[in-house]
């Protein structure tokens, strides 16, 4: 098959969705109004065919509910999972118990089976380049069959070492638009991947806005910015650019999501067609 470039490759190689589904703000300004809470992640997937799973970095989840997941969304959806705070924050992903966790995790994870998307190992914001030795002990533990991306809260950490170094187990920077990195280094970091895949999250500048029912603020100049850098981004990497909005990115991150949807030429699901699709239900 031949290898889909540019515009092509942005429509079919770039995921886009949201950090999370469960807001009950979002009910009426995107899910239809009675949506109750067990059908919200099955409207969602009717929108967006990939989802970052917040609730994991809080304790991995049982195996009825990673499969619960699995069974409400399309054959061709896919969760991204966070790595526990317990092995990121707690543990520093330092000894044999932060590896013994993960590797339960990472068995939990596989009950997605095909539906399972990358895994984010989130970094705390104090976990700085002189834990080095840290990650270097932690990542010839990851598994080689999934996907991996480390998100740095420490411009830091972005050197040629350290993007060498997760090249060679490759392991993806997280690409975020938020207060601790500048957008510029990010966009920069666009341009050489560490990994087969890329992975990219849309965080805001702060977490004032707490009402997730509506845009709040104009993003579309951060949206357009982006948009270039993900249809270059698609073109390098074989496994997919996937992309996450945060509901402190602009207000609303469907809205957001569809946005950047828009300028990568693929066609969103707007609010009332999906009222169009729970009426057939």
């Amino acid at each position: 098959m031949a290898r889909a470039t540019g515009d092509d490759a942005s429509r079919t190689r770039v995921r886009i969705g949201t950090q999370g589904w469960n807001y009950d703000a979002w009910v009426g300004p995107f899910y239809p109004s009675g949506t109750r809470v067990g059908d919200f992640l099955g409207m969602y997937a009717r929108a967006f065919r990939t989802v970052e799973v917040d609730s994991t970095f809080y304790a991995i989840p049982p195996v009825k509910t990673v499969r619960g997941w699995a069974d409400r969304t399309p054959a061709d959806f896919a969760f991204a999972l966070k790595l526990p705070q317990e092995i990121t924050h707690e543990r520093r992903l330092r000894g044999a118990d932060a590896r013994a966790a993960a590797d339960l995790f990472f068995d939990r994870a596989r009950e997605l089976g095909p539906k399972l998307g990358p895994i984010l190992v989130q970094l705390g914001p104090d976990f700085a380049p002189a834990e080095l030795p840290a990650l270097v002990e932690f990542l010839p533990h990851l598994p080689r069959d999934l996907h991996v991306a480390v998100e740095f809260r420490q411009r830091g950490w972005l050197t040629d070492g350290v993007l060498n170094l997760l090249a060679e187990h490759s392991v993806a920077v997280a690409l975020t638009d938020a207060r601790w990195i500048p957008r510029k280094t990010m966009l920069a970091l666009a341009e050489r991947p560490t990994a087969p895949f890329a992975y990219v999250r849309f965080m805001g500048p702060n977490r004032d806005i707490v009402d997730y029912s509506r845009i709040q603020v104009d993003r579309s100049r951060e949206i357009e910015q982006w948009a270039g850098a993900l249809r270059a981004l698609a073109g390098r990497v074989e496994g997919g650019v996937w992309t996450y909005v945060n509901n402190h990115f602009a207000g609303h991150s469907p809205s957001s999501a569809r946005d950047l949807q828009r300028l990568l030429g693929q066609r969103p699901v707007q609010p009332d067609e999906l009222g169009d699709q729970l009426a057939l239900f």
